[in-house]
This record gives C-alpha cells, structure tokens and sequence, in this order.
C-alpha cells in the first residue's frame, strides 16, 4: 500500500487491449501513458525538472526579482529532490500587476515537465474564464473538485495554475483546501506529489510599500527578506473581501509552503523588460525605443517617480508605437 493510495498493477496484455475494448481511448489527450499513471503512486507522467536550466532562465529573463527567484529556485529543489513528500508543493505569488508573477510560473512549468505549458498535466484557472458568475460558486465548488481529483488520479504530478487569485469568487477556493494538506488519498495515486501555484496581486500594495520604504532609507532591494513580508501579505489578502483568499482555510490552517513576493519595478528594469521584448521579436535593439517605451509608462510617487505602476505588463502593445 503507497502512503498516497492504494496501487492497481495491470498485466501489460491487458493494458494493451484496454482501447481495443474501449474501456480507455489511445487518442485521448492524456494518452495511454497517463492512464497507466493513474494505477502507480511511482509514475512520474511527463515530469521532467531541470532545476539548473530554471535558475538560469529566471536570472536572464526575470527582472528586479532577486528574492523570487530565490525563493523559487529554492522551494522547488527542496521539494523536488524528496522521494516522497509529506504533502503537495503549495505556493502563492503575490505582487502588483506587471512584475513577473505569471512569467516565473511559465518558466516553472517549463522546467518542470517535458512539454511545459502544453503538458496535459498543466493545469490553469482564470476567474474571468471559468468561474465568471459568483451565484454559482456553489456549483464551482463541486466541479472545481471533481476536477482536482479526477486529474490527479491521471497524473500524481500534476501542477495547478490558479491565476488573478484576487478576482477568483470568494470561498470558492475553500473547495480544494483537502488536496493541499497531508492526510487526504485520492485511490491510485500520491497526490502528494502535486504542485499547486496560486497568483494574485493581493499584498502588492504592502510589497510597494516597503519596497519604497526601503528606497527612502537608501538600502537596495536585495536587503528584503522574506520575513519583512510574509506576514503582511497574507493578512491582506486573508482579511479582504473582494480577494480568493478571504477568509480561506488555505491561509488558516498554513498550508501554503511559500510565498513568493514580486516587488515593484524601477524604470531600469522596464527597460530591461523592453530590451527582451525587442529580441524575442526579432526586431533590432534600438535605445531609442528602449527609452521611448519606458518614458511612456506612468510611475509612483507622482513626484519622485520611482517605481513602475503597470511594471512590465504593457511593454509588448507600446512597442508598435515608437519603431
């Protein structure tokens, strides 16, 4: 018996014939593979980490981020080098708009399975997209659930993508809350191998705030520890109403391992993010549109104008503009 649920071995004859008998289609999206991994708390499906190449990726790609990537880099080793961990990987990115939250996650999934984002064991959800109408958060609940459980009985590794967790119906997040801790089986698979990464810009104004805070005492930002941090960001976002996490037993009971915060950008690090935008087109590296694209962005405080206020988030749609 696995810590994760019991295991099912099938003869390979009969796994073979399974489609044959239409028991299970060859051409389903999660393939044949997936559905032998659904028998084996051991199957890695299509996890494939390359922690080293990751680190790399975040340091060229990921800007004015020193303490994510990190704390990132850092959590995902731990958890990955562990045979058999004690519960599934649980982070939560928080910071304003347009600093790099959902860029890292992408770079994660693509350093962690074979085929990154078009894996079918990567899993997203928007609020605007598939949880639109708060009257029915209720039947959320259930799919949200039925959904959680049905994948990860396909693939222990799956990882889930939560994105905008500050739009997401309050409540409504409540309902996964069993997968996250350390006693909960799902029948043929070690759920505990899972990965969920939520995304939100609650706690952002806390992180500007000291972030700012800092630049007025003349200190840099590598001084920022995470313990400057933590405690704040989850207040917010636990104690605001109109956020994913109001009042959310995922925040109660602790069972988020990490929180990644993303500070706020200065205009150096725009024009890093324009530079990269230019590259990953093709296009030829101008600093004349480099410094046209950040000069158009607004900036706080109004006087001083020291950090971004959209970060990098509208560099590719201003790029047209000044060519």
């Amino acid at each position: 018996m696995a810590r994760g649920g019991a295991r099912l071995a099938l003869p390979r004859k009969l796994l073979l014939l399974l489609p044959v008998l239409g028991l299970v289609s060859a051409s389903a999206p999660w393939g044949l593979g997936a559905w032998r991994c659904s028998f084996s708390s051991s199957c890695e499906c299509d996890f494939r980490p390359e922690l080293s190449g990751l680190e790399c990726a975040l340091s060229v790609h990921l800007f004015g981020q020193p303490l994510a990537r990190e704390l990132l880099v850092r959590g995902l080793r731990a958890f990955v080098e562990d045979a058999d961990p004690a519960k599934p990987l649980v982070m939560s990115f928080h910071g304003w708009t347009g600093t790099g939250k959902t860029y890292a996650s992408a770079l994660a999934v693509r350093h962690l399975l074979r085929e990154g984002l078009r894996s079918p064991f990567v899993h997203r959800f928007s609020p605007t997209v598939h949880f639109p109408h708060a009257e029915r958060t209720e039947q959320y609940k259930k799919d949200l659930k039925s959904w959680i459980q049905g994948n990860l009985t396909l693939c222990s590794r799956s990882v889930f993508l939560f994105d905008e967790m500050d739009k997401m119906p309050p409540g409504l997040i409540d309902a996964i809350v069993p997968f996250l801790g350390p006693s909960w089986v799902v029948f043929g698979t070690n759920y505990r191998k899972a990965i969920f990464i939520f995304i939100s810009n609650a706690g952002g104004e806390q992180i500007n705030r000291m972030a700012l805070d800092l630049w007025w005492a003349r200190k840099d930002r590598e001084e920022i520890d995470l313990k400057d941090l933590e405690k704040s960001v989850l207040e917010a976002a636990f104690e605001n109403p109109q956020n994913g996490f109001w009042k959310s037993g995922i925040i109660e009971q602790g069972l988020i391992d990490l929180l990644v915060p993303f500070l706020p950008l200065k205009q150096h690090h725009v024009k890093q993010c324009v530079a990269n935008e230019l590259a990953s087109q093709g296009l030829q590296m101008r600093p004349d549109v480099v410094q046209a694209v950040a000069d158009s962005l607004p900036y706080f405080p109004e006087e001083e104008k020291v950090f971004s206020s959209t970060g990098c988030k509208m560099v590719a749609s201003r790029i047209p503009y000044y060519l």
